[in-house]
Order: structure tokens, then sequence, then C-alpha cells
């Protein structure tokens, strides 16, 4: 299983009782740090950057997305809601279909509303002519030019849903149009949106001079370290310059990226042909993405992996796994620098973004708190706590 490196930056530092288990703790500096990149290569370009909620949706850090960027994207009538409420600027907001009750509201909240087929477009045009004109209408394409490495998250694999097929495209689909959007990536560098340009333009260039804006979605892990920020900032001029449109890019993992970590507890140990421990960090309650992509987090403080057997030894590989009663509610396996002892106190990397959006209370697992530290200040504030409530109000 691949382990998805993470930066621990001022989280090296920080005491981990000083939250509740579980809790997911977000790192305010961190992100006024990645919003700050994100807004330089935006004024560099001369783009407009939104913050995907998908991705990360914390309301509490609203204010400071809304010092740095141009607004949100959204997913739908409460994605559009809560950004309504609580975000600054432009909210452009697409579905993969939408139903007919919510789309006056969306309309009403949204400056752009994208649509996933034509067929979508006729279907609700009245609706669309009676709330004009104070947004947008736009259409997301599949470039049919696949780039994902796991065809779960690979917008372009074959036969996806997402998006109208681009060779399918003709004139007439864009009546009423004002912009294209496509989204290809996921946790990818620069390259990939070069090469998906140079396969998408030919198919949408005789289009250009009906558009005012393209939409180049999300995936853009523009805030990492090693991803080429100068050469994309020289694509978008390029870009914006050779289409004569205004250009948006929607990045979510960006915003959060190294920004926040999920604190645990172990709560038993054990051995079955191997170490193992039960914690109170669930995977398919707290980081379904480990199950699903899948993937291995990585560990505060963790020892370096070895190319040896597994032994009951110090220092040997821990398998952990969460308190449901799912088989399948693995985490990983891990070396940990002491124990792990019942009691003791762990934390994740790099779960600020998606995560904290997707826990569940499957099994009656708790939710993690939620809390905002600021690493400059060492300020620290519990922003929510989950109660039996929280889980009997999703129940009837």
């Amino acid at each position: 299983m691949e382990t998805r490196a993470g930066d621990p930056g001022a989280f090296a530092h920080f005491d981990l009782s000083r939250v509740d288990s579980p809790a997911f703790v977000v790192d305010a500096a961190r992100l006024r740090q990645n919003l700050a990149i994100l807004a330089d290569v935006r004024d560099r370009a001369g783009i407009k950057l939104l913050s995907a909620l998908k991705a990360f949706s914390m309301w509490k850090v609203a204010p400071l997305v809304g010092e740095y960027l141009d607004g949100v994207c959204t997913s739908g009538l409460w994605e559009a809601l809560l950004a309504a409420e609580h975000y600054k600027g432009e909210i452009a907001t697409y579905c993969a279909a939408y139903k007919a009750e919510d789309l006056p509201e969306i309309c009403r909240l949204s400056d752009h509303v994208i649509f996933n087929t034509p067929g979508q477009i006729a279907r609700f045009r009245a609706v669309l002519e009676a709330q004009q004109p104070h947004f947008d209408v736009g259409l997301r394409i599949n470039p049919l030019h696949a780039e994902g490495e796991v065809p779960r998250y690979d917008p372009c694999a074959p036969h996806s849903r997402l998006g109208f097929p681009v060779d399918q495209l003709e004139s007439a689909h864009l009546e009423g149009v004002t912009g294209l959007h496509f989204h290809t990536l996921c946790e990818q560098d620069f390259e990939p949106l070069r090469r998906t340009w140079e396969a998408v333009l030919p198919r949408i260039e005789p289009f250009l001079p009906q558009l005012k804006w393209l939409n180049f979605g999300g995936g853009h892990h523009i805030t990492r370290a090693d991803y080429q920020r100068d050469e994309l900032v020289n694509f978008l001029i390029a870009v914006k310059a050779q289409t004569g449109c205004e250009l948006y890019l929607e990045p979510g993992e960006a915003v959060a990226l190294d920004a926040g970590i999920l604190v645990g507890t172990v709560l038993d140990t054990h051995w079955n042909g191997m170490p193992l421990a039960i914690t109170d960090i669930s995977a398919t309650c707290h980081m379904p993405d480990v199950i699903e992509a899948p993937y291995r987090p990585a560990m505060l403080g963790e020892l370096p992996q070895i190319d040896t057997d597994v032994d009951e030894g110090a220092g040997g590989a821990v398998r952990l796994g969460g308190p449901s009663c799912l088989a399948g509610d693995v985490i990983g396996d891990y070396r940990f620098a002491s124990g792990p002892d019942v009691g003791q106190r762990f934390a994740f990397l790099d779960q600020a973004h998606y995560s904290m959006v997707k826990t569940t209370t499957f099994n009656g697992v708790p939710l993690p708190s939620i809390w905002l530290w600021d690493s400059e200040a060492d300020s620290l504030e519990c922003v929510r706590r989950f109660g039996y409530e929280d889980f009997r109000g999703r129940l009837s």
C-alpha cells in the first residue's frame, strides 16, 4: 500500500495531550502559508482561484480563506448554502446531476452554475432563463485524456459519468453557455495539466469565440514543495493570451495540504501472528480514503520501515486498526519509537483535507472533535465537539 507523504511542520512540536482523542487539529499558520502561495500564483498569472469546499469546508476559517482567494466552488445546494453563509467572493457550483427542486436556489446563490451535460441545460432552460442574468452557465467537458494514477479517482477513466465527452461537443450544445469546465487531475503537479490542455485545445478551439471563461478544475497540488509554480504561471499567462478567456483554478487539497493532523489513542494491544493495536481512530469512519484509495497515511514521528520480518520486539511493525466491527478497518503497519502502550497518543499527518468532510458514525464510533491551532501564536481553540445527540440526530 502506498504511503502518502506528510510534512509534520510545526506539528512535530505539538503536545498531543492538549486535545481530545480522537481529534482533528488544524494549524491556521500553515493554512495562511498555503493560501499565500495560491494567491501569489493567482496574482502573477492574472487568473481567479477558488477553494473547493468538497475537500476542505471548515467554515471557521472561511474569513481566512476570503483574505486570499476569489471565492469557493461547491458541489450542490448544501455546499452552496454554506458558501453563501460564510465565505466571501464568487460561488461556482457544479453537480453531476441537479434535482429540479434544488436548482432555483442554486441559481440564486451561485455566480457560475456548471452542468454535466447539454441535456440537463436544455431540460432546465426555462428555470435558468427565469433566474438570469446574475449568473453564468457552464458546461463540464470530459477531455478523454486520462492522467489519473488511480482509476477510481480519474474523471477521464473509461465510461466516466463526469463531464460531456469533448469529441461529441457541437456549437448547438453551447447555446447560453459562457464557459467550459474540466477536471482531470488528482494530487498532481504541472505536467499533467499541460498535457491535458494540449489534448483538449484542438477539440474546443472552434468554440472559444463563444466563451468568456475556462475552468481547469482541481487536483493541482500547487502548495506542494516540488510543484513547478513558475511553469504553471507562465502556462496560464500563455493560455489567457491564446484564448482570450478568463481562467479559473479550483484547488482543494492544496488549500489545506499538511495543515492538519488526526490525533488518536491506543485502546488495546494484542498478538495474532504480529503485534496488533486497536485505536480510537477508525479507517472506515474517520479516514475512508485509506480503504477506498487505498493508501497508508504517514504517522507523526514514526520510524522508517525496514525490510525484515515482522517481530514482537521493540521497534517492530505494529498493525493499527479501528474500534469498529468491520474486519477491514485497518489503517496500516507502523513502527513506533517506543510502545505502543495502552493510552499512548499518536497522530496521522495531512488529515485536514477530505478526511474531515468524509467522517461517519458507522457502528456508533464517535466523530473526532475539531480544533484550531495557530502554531505561530500557540493559541488553541476547540471549534466543535460531537456527542451522542449528533449520532442520534442522523437516525430515526
